[in-house]
């Protein structure tokens, strides 16, 4: 009889789940990005798929020109100036995310001026923040260093970057970097 109690006791402990490891309780993720040639967004689009993160496209206001090297040109000026352009979409409340990554083109070796408005007009407070970018040579060029000034009290680690000619063939090496982080879905 005591042998049938203690099995029907460790019976209902494994059904009910008693003394199973609590769960971690997932991060909510958001994958914000600036695009000029679709190479950062087709990043962005691994990176969401890989983590299961809601989409956030940045968009400036007044869009940049289409041909290249006016693109270089302007970028170049407002980077130089510290320009912060209006945003056709502000974001709005980020209360809900744990973890933004964010995405940029590098241009003179940092983050696009859009990328440089969206961190300045959100709180980004106890949130951490995780560079990516694309590029033809520059790597990531000073952007950590750049998100991190612009967000002291964020935690930003040390990001991905993705030659631009290398995005279509990046699925592989975004996810094993997602997972190195701890947030693969």
């Amino acid at each position: 009889m005591k042998k049938r109690l203690i099995l029907a006791t460790m019976a209902a402990f494994a059904v009910s789940g008693a003394g199973a490891q609590p769960q971690q309780p997932s991060k909510k993720v958001l994958v914000a990005y600036f695009s000029h040639s679709g190479n950062t967004r087709e990043v962005a689009r691994q990176i969401g798929e890989a983590t299961g993160g809601d989409l956030f496209e940045i968009v400036p206001a007044t869009p940049y020109p289409a041909e290249y090297q006016a693109v270089v040109d302007q970028g170049k000026k407002e980077i130089a100036a510290g320009v912060r352009p209006a945003l056709k979409n502000p974001v709005g409340d980020l209360s809900q995310y744990d973890v933004i990554f964010v995405g940029s083109p590098c241009w003179w070796a940092t983050i696009a001026p859009p990328v440089a408005t969206f961190l300045t007009s959100c709180d980004f407070a106890g949130k951490t923040v995780i560079p990516f970018m694309t590029h033809e040579g520059s790597g990531m060029g000073r952007s950590e260093a750049d998100i991190r000034k612009l967000c002291p009290q964020s935690t930003v680690p040390d990001g991905l970057a993705v030659r631009g000619s290398a995005v279509r063939n990046s699925k592989e090496a975004v996810g094993k970097w997602v997972r190195s982080l701890g947030l693969a879905e």
